[in-house]
């Protein structure tokens, strides 16, 4: 994979009711066995497949059975949005299929405070532990991350996550 490509991985509905995971599980376990993880830096997005009734108003982070999948692919892969492509919006739309929201007309998505910053911590935990294993610095990312999400993070903080 050159630098600048990105790659999408499609997510059909029969896996999401299935909570069925193995396609990112092997596209992980390959990358993962390379040792490749700061070569798969923000380069895939997630490309659901879920078709809705004509009628039906929901965004796809309001449907039970898709929040139900992401939760599934945090707990088993938590430090995931690493791979996101942020540039393109993923990480803001992986973010709200976990962390309870509103949408308003004017305002735009409206996370629960407490749950973001919950969700927040939870990410600068593990990827403050996951980076260094493969040789990545973690504060860049890690502050980033949470810069995306509305948060600074003090450097002395990070630091003493080392």
């Amino acid at each position: 994979m050159t630098e600048a490509t990105m790659a999408e991985i499609k997510i059909p509905q029969r896996d999401i009711l299935s909570l069925n995971l193995a396609p990112l599980k092997t596209l992980v376990q390959s990358i993962l066995l390379d040792e490749a993880l700061a070569d798969h830096e923000q380069k895939f997005q997630l490309k659901i497949d879920f078709p809705q009734e004509a009628n039906d108003p929901r965004e796809l982070s309001e449907i039970p059975e898709i929040r139900l999948w992401f939760v599934r692919l945090d707990a088993i892969f938590p430090w995931f949005p690493f791979l996101l492509d942020w540039k393109a919006g993923e990480l803001g739309r992986y973010t709200a299929m976990l962390v309870p929201h509103q949408f308003h007309r004017t305002e735009g998505i409206q996370y629960n405070p407490e749950a973001l910053e919950i969700f927040v911590m939870s990410k600068v935990f593990c990827l403050s532990e996951t980076l260094p294993k493969f040789g990545i610095q973690p504060q860049s990312r890690v502050k980033a991350i949470a810069q995306l999400l509305g948060y600074e993070l003090d450097d002395d903080f990070l630091n003493d996550l080392s």
